[in-house]
């Protein structure tokens, strides 16, 4: 190896160098001044220079008919919106998935004629992918945002992708206002802050000058938005759709996932210190359930409203910022999804799976509901910036499991070695290969629903999307005390982050004064804002007042499978005591994890060696449902001078999580001034462990928030 080092310049060579930068930069500057741009003033424009007069609703036939493809300003927006970003995806980046299959209940040809709703001894394969909205690929999975919720099943009819949220509406009604919501949610454009979160001014800005926003925001402001884990949340389709039978009768449906664990939130404190401590909580929690043989199970289900009863309701069907309280029409039950394989490879297969709501098997079908109509165009747009091109239907997460042949050829990434000469159809060269399938055929061919459409070309919002806050309402009516009031401290927090006070006075006085007065009145006291005494537009009489389904209180799985129990221990436990509550967790299906002050192994009172599973600064409280301290005088002893242990109790119970302790345990209690509750049980025994396991059931222990706030972990 060399050791020559090269000769540094004489300093008035540097000097020489440094100015002549100098200047070369300033130049550049200075001619990057004629490409800086200010809009104040002026007139919104298309790229070509067109002055545009409507921006917030797509070229379409009559207010409530289909979206045209000739709206060139819808289709300029959001193609240069779907390019913007290579190649990470611009919304839902930060994401995991996992292999599975759906199997249906029974044949319900009588509503659907799509194959994988008919064989109920059939197992559908499907690809899901869990995401989140705002954040970058590097973001924490815990930040309070949407989650998205993609299932891809590769039926024998071909590939049908349900590309839905955890939440079952939108922020907007209208695809065309799609690339200004994101651009408002994103991190904004002068700091590229905040990452992963919604609590800045463009956000708000933006949603409080829209009011069709109103009611996805405040799912946003709820637990929903802090999901426990991917295994305990729901998935919605968002748009109404339509499903075919075997005699082409069309119903209106509304999809609905539900977990067979329960759906159910992490708590605010808990939900930042993981999105620290473990950014991925999620996906590590869905990994490594898969992985343990916990497979993670929903529901498929549906709302179904006859073709004939489309206007019945007092709230438009294709209006995405609605839903179809269950009170006025019940989920149907269709069939079961599990999740029981961890992909092999993470690139190949959730950063390379493409979903598109366009792809579509005999028996589905579209609605005339705005913002569906253009995410049809939008998703495979992005697929081609973001995979290269028109073939993202070749790699081997997306190829479906039947054949696929057209004229369709070439373009980048092309795997397919076609053999035959002819590209198009129809052909006489290749013997009229291949052929249309005739719909009426016993597995036929795609078919369109025949819907009549007879109107004018306009761009308006049909009338009957114009209510904004009344389904708002509905939620807020329908959550219980302690979900309102997490409700009242998430606008608090996020719009105590914006630094324009009339975008929050705005946000108060126009939006949830229009919701609740009383929700307006609090968070205003909050933000030290005047309180609103009334609404700014008369408020709509609904026809359900509060829907219990709505609240997550009510969604509780009522057993404790899967949930994680954190064991507190050092020398002297009662190992007794630590192998009873393992084997009554075992028989619920809970799991426990025995924590050390150390990872080295503890020693049990009669001598014996147990390996601890981690340190329980390597395990944090965050990471489990509940936590048990086993008795043991020598190891409650060092417990209670162990300033980590003592934490991990406070935050357990300042996290409202259920805490079981031994009798002898009581001292650590007593340091601690904890009071014991529903949820805080004394006792090692049968009794008491079914005390515990009734409290984890619960999921938190919601009477001691008031208390726990003072809790200083």
């Amino acid at each position: 190896m060399s050791t020559h080092k090269p000769a540094i310049p004489p300093k008035s060579e540097l000097a020489g160098t440094d100015t002549l930068d100098r200047g070369n930069t300033n130049a550049k500057l200075q001619a990057l001044e004629a490409f800086r741009s200010d809009a104040t003033g002026q007139a919104l424009r298309t790229n070509q220079g067109v002055k545009i007069s409507d921006n917030q609703n797509t070229l379409k036939v009559g207010a409530r008919g289909p979206s045209l493809l000739e709206d060139f300003i819808m289709r300029e927006k959001i193609t240069h919106f779907d390019h913007e970003r290579i190649p990470e995806r611009i919304v839902h980046a930060r994401g995991t998935g996992a292999h599975g299959y759906f199997q249906t209940y029974e044949n319900h040809s009588a509503l659907s004629k799509a194959g994988f709703l008919r064989n109920p001894e059939h197992k559908t394969p499907v690809f899901v992918r869990f995401s989140t909205v705002q954040g970058p690929r590097g973001s924490g999975d815990t930040v309070r945002d949407v989650r998205g919720f993609a299932v891809k099943f590769f039926t024998e009819e071909g590939n049908f992708d349900l590309v839905g949220n955890n939440m079952p509406v939108f922020f907007i009604q209208d695809a065309i206002k799609f690339p200004d919501f994101v651009h408002a949610v994103k991190p904004e454009p002068h700091n590229e802050m905040p990452t992963g979160g919604s609590a800045h001014d463009t956000f708000w800005d933006f949603v409080s000058l829209q009011p069709e926003s109103a009611h996805m925001v405040i799912w946003a402001m709820s637990d929903r938005a802090i999901p426990k884990s991917l295994r305990a949340m729901q998935g919605f389709g968002i748009h109404t759709f339509r499903l075919i039978n075997t005699e082409g009768k069309s119903s209106f449906v509304k999809f609905h996932w539900h977990p067979t664990v329960g759906t159910c939130s992490l708590v605010w404190d808990e939900a930042q210190k993981l999105a620290g401590k473990d950014t991925d909580y999620h996906r590590r929690d869905l990994w490594e359930a898969i992985e343990g043989g916990d497979y993670p199970e929903w529901e498929l289900g549906v709302q179904i409203v006859a073709q004939e009863d489309e206007h019945k309701f007092d709230f438009d069907l294709l209006d995405p910022t609605k839903i179809i309280p269950e009170e006025l029409v019940p989920i149907t039950p269709l069939g079961k999804m599990v999740l029981n394989r961890n992909p092999d490879n993470f690139f190949a297969e959730v950063e390379q799976v493409a979903f598109c709501p366009g792809h579509i098997v005999p028996g589905i079908d579209f609605t005339n509901d705005p913002l569906l109509q253009g995410r049809l165009f939008s998703y495979t747009d992005t697929q081609i910036s973001r995979l290269g091109g028109p073939n993202f239907h070749e790699l081997p997460i997306n190829r479906p499991v039947v054949p696929f042949h057209n004229g369709q050829r070439d373009a980048q990434h092309r795997t397919v070695i076609d053999k035959g000469r002819a590209a198009y159809e129809p052909n006489s060269i290749d013997g009229g290969w291949p052929k249309e399938t005739p719909p009426a055929a016993q597995e036929g061919g795609f078919e369109t629903y025949y819907e009549r459409v007879d109107a004018n070309k306009v761009r308006e919002r049909s009338e009957s999307f114009g209510d904004h806050f009344s389904q708002a309402t509905l939620f807020f009516n329908s959550m219980s005390h302690h979900e309102k009031e997490h409700i009242i401290a998430a606008y608090s927090f996020e719009l105590g982050k914006v630094e324009r006070e009339v975008i929050r006075a705005r946000q108060v006085n126009e939006i949830l004064a229009n919701i609740d007065l009383e929700l307006a009145r609090r968070v205003a006291q909050n933000l030290g804002l005047p309180a609103p005494t009334k609404g700014t537009v008369p408020p709509r009489k609904a026809s359900v007042k509060a829907s219990p389904a709505l609240s997550q209180v009510n969604l509780l799985s009522g057993d404790i499978k899967t949930r994680k129990v954190a064991i507190l221990a050092a020398d002297g436990v009662d190992g007794a005591a630590i192998a009873a509550l393992k084997k009554a967790l075992q028989a619920e299906g809970a799991h426990a994890k025995l924590l050390g002050p150390t990872s080295a192994p503890v020693t049990t009172a009669d001598g014996k060696h147990l390996a601890v599973d981690a340190s329980m600064a390597g395990l944090p409280s965050i990471a489990f449902d509940a936590v048990f301290v086993p008795g043991g005088k020598a190891s409650i002893k060092v417990l209670s001078g162990d300033g980590v242990a003592l934490h991990y109790l406070l935050e357990a119970y300042k996290h409202l999580k259920a805490i079981a302790v031994a009798s002898d345990a009581q001292p650590l209690l007593d340091l601690l001034k904890l009071e014991a509750d529903a949820g805080l049980i004394v006792g090692a025994d049968a009794k008491a462990f079914k005390a515990f396991f009734k409290a984890i059931a619960q999921h938190r222990v919601w009477d001691r928030e008031p208390k726990a706030k003072a809790v200083p972990a």
